[in-house]
């Protein structure tokens, strides 16, 4: 075998290898000792042709020719093994795993303990159905679950300015409850609903779009395009609620006279700083209206004032009776030209109380017109200023209780009523809710009874209507109270003093209502002693006010028109001419010093 040179290899000049500068010195062999005949050879080994025993040499190259370089063999292994560099050995063993991708952001906190991104699984049908609900109440739900967090935050912020609106606004609207019935705010209320409801069905649909419905399997957008849909409409429906209830307050105020009532110049202008007109006492006139199918024209069967103090809320009730006769009116009214000494005094048994409205509408070439016609008789009756009236026709009135859901009476004695005898029915006696037919027939019926016992049970459906026609109440049937407050219902109380008069009813409600009644024995309506009259007004005023009530003319009237206590010293000022005979019925509910809240038993 030809001796081998004994110096260094020299390095391949190309290839893939990298070369050795001449400089190094020999290099170790990397591979064990022990290695068995499946080690790597190293890539710079020369592989020499011509050796004698068909061997692999290594060293330099021979002289007979340049030397041959052969690549590494390539590693066998499984599939999954990586290639390696030029330069590392292979060694048998396991497979290389893959390393794992890096996250798709930058670890949030840093540490060893940081961890990935969570993300939401996808929604199902239910899901979808549940965020687009919760949506409808927090607004900005929805775009949040699905990524949208930049428009999420804009409607959670916008929402959050709604409701802070409405609040202020319900804190202002408790505040002056009568500012609800306000031209202003009740077109406020309309514009707004109307608004809302338009901005909250857009809001659900957005909702659902952004949870991206379309990757749901066919039958669950199906079922939760039709939930969603039905959910849209039921977001509307509140404020379509108040809407409508604006239009349905708007069109009862279409009664009520935009400025003072025509028919009377001299009425003043309403401030809001003093609404009342510097008065202590406001006094309004109550009509209940008889326009009944058989008769011509209306008949005012039902009269009492109702004198407010503006202050407290104390109301005291006069109830005068429909057959009071020959009325005076003042001196400045044309009827007091027309009758002088009295309402058709020449008329023995005619000229009652009743007949005045219709009398003046029969003839409106006097100069006036039946309310003010009618509130001039009273008021020069009682002796006090009747500022402004309501009426409301009978039937009317039972449509009303039937609106509240009834009246509840304490009857105190068994009531028939219906023809002569009472065939109709009867309300027996004790405490009942009455629906607005009994109550009709309870206040009207002169079975076995008479005009005045009829007025005492008169004034107990005020005092009751008052009582339990609370603004929860109200508001829960306002449609139907509505449609029955429309039913002939006249009045002379201007627009801009509703939104006070609101204010004073709600002192009213919680404040003492007396009662005064121009009846038998005190007063008897053929004859009636109108100085009497206007001394038992002023008595009951002033135990109203909370002032003591002198005796005055050697009379003490009781504010709910009880029996006079006279004086033997001081007799009546006023004879009287023959009265008539004593009613059959006396009026049992005259009481000294009684509330209507204890005469009726409330």
């Amino acid at each position: 075998m030809p001796a081998e040179s004994s110096g260094p290899s020299e390095p391949p000049q190309t290839g893939s290898f990298a070369a050795i500068p001449k400089t190094a010195g020999p290099q170790p062999d990397p591979v064990p000792k022990n290695a068995g005949p499946a080690a790597s050879v190293r890539p710079d080994t020369i592989v020499h042709s011509g050796a004698p025993s068909g061997g692999v040499h290594v060293g330099a190259p021979p002289k007979s020719g340049g030397p041959q370089f052969i690549p590494p063999p390539a590693v066998q292994g499984p599939p999954g093994e990586q290639q390696v560099a030029d330069d590392e050995i292979t060694r048998p063993g396991p497979p290389r795993r893959p390393a794992p991708l890096p996250p798709r952001g930058p670890a949030r906190g840093g540490g060893p303990k940081s961890r990935a991104p969570q993300f939401g699984r996808p929604l199902t049908t239910g899901g979808v159905i549940a965020w687009t609900a919760l949506s409808a109440i927090v607004p900005g739900a929805a775009h949040l679950r699905s990524g949208r967090r930049k428009m999420g935050y804009v409607f959670l912020g916008t929402f959050g300015v709604v409701l802070v609106a409405a609040v202020v606004f319900g804190f202002g609207i408790l505040s002056n409850v009568g500012s609800a019935v306000r031209e202003s705010t009740l077109t406020g209320v309309v514009i707004g609903s109307a608004t809302l409801a338009l901005a909250w069905f857009a809001l659900i649909l957005m909702s659902y779009i952004s949870l991206t419905p379309d990757r749901l399997p066919q039958r669950g957008q199906i079922i939760s395009g039709v939930v969603v849909g039905a959910l849209c409409v039921g977001v509307m429906a509140p404020f379509a609620y108040a809407a409508n209830f604006a239009n349905q307050t708007q069109s009862l105020l279409a009664n009520f006279p935009s400025d003072h009532d025509s028919a009377n110049p001299q009425a003043v202008p309403i401030k809001a700083e003093d609404p009342w007109g510097g008065k202590k006492r406001v006094n309004f006139l109550l009509i209940g209206g008889d326009a009944a199918g058989n008769r011509t024209g209306v008949r005012t069967d039902s009269m009492q004032v109702a004198s407010v103090n503006v202050q407290t809320g104390n109301t005291v009730l006069f109830a005068l009776p429909r057959n009071l006769q020959h009325v005076h009116f003042s001196k400045n009214s044309p009827l007091n030209k027309q009758f002088p000494s009295g309402f058709h005094a020449e008329l023995p048994n005619g000229g009652l109380l009743n007949e005045v409205w219709q009398y003046a509408e029969d003839y409106p070439n006097l100069g006036v017109r039946g309310p003010a016609a009618l509130k001039d008789a009273i008021s020069t009756t009682l002796g006090l200023h009747v500022d402004y009236y309501a009426m409301v026709d009978m039937y009317g009135f039972a449509a009303l209780v039937d609106a509240i859901g009834g009246l509840e009476i304490n009857v105190q004695t068994d009531i028939k009523y219906g023809g002569v005898y009472g065939t109709a029915g009867t309300i027996k006696a004790g405490k009942r809710v009455l629906n607005g037919e009994q109550v009709l027939w309870y206040g009207r019926s002169r079975v076995g009874s008479d005009d005045f016992s009829r007025m005492g049970r008169q004034r107990c459906v005020i005092g009751a209507l008052a009582q339990q026609a609370s603004p929860p109440v109200v508001l829960a049937n306002f449609n139907k109270i509505v449609a029955a407050a429309k039913r002939l219902f006249r009045t002379d109380i201007p627009r801009p003093l509703l939104e006070h008069l609101v204010n004073l009813g709600l002192k009213v409600k919680d404040a003492k209502i007396t009662s005064t009644q121009f009846v038998p024995p005190q007063i008897w309506p053929g004859s009636a002693d109108w100085d009497k009259i206007k001394r038992m007004v002023a008595t009951a005023i002033r135990k109203s006010n909370g002032a003591a009530a002198p005796v005055q003319a050697g009379v003490t009237a009781s504010p709910s028109g009880g029996s006079p206590v006279a004086s033997a010293s001081a007799p009546s000022p006023t004879p009287t001419a023959a009265k008539p005979t004593l009613t059959p019925t006396p009026n049992s509910q005259a009481t000294e010093d009684q509330s209507l809240a204890e005469l009726c038993g409330f």
